[in-house]
């Protein structure tokens, strides 16, 4: 195999895996919002959800600090 085709095989192979990333951060992206909009439930104030989040990361770090 000559220079010329290593390169132009690497270079594909370059292109597909900065599109395997693109695909991946798209997706993730689209998980984030779909778990924001859960999050957001208009029945419950705002202050409450902000007291759950406190607790979830304090029973985290509880956890966390235990193992």
């Amino acid at each position: 195999m000559g220079m010329k085709d290593q390169f132009q095989e690497k270079s594909e192979q370059w292109q597909n895996q900065a599109r395997q990333k693109a695909d991946q951060a798209r997706e993730q992206m689209q998980g984030r919002g779909r778990r924001r909009d859960e999050d957001m439930d208009p029945s419950q104030p705002q202050r409450d959800r902000e007291r759950e989040r406190e607790r979830e990361q304090e029973d985290r770090f509880d956890q966390d600090f235990d193992a």
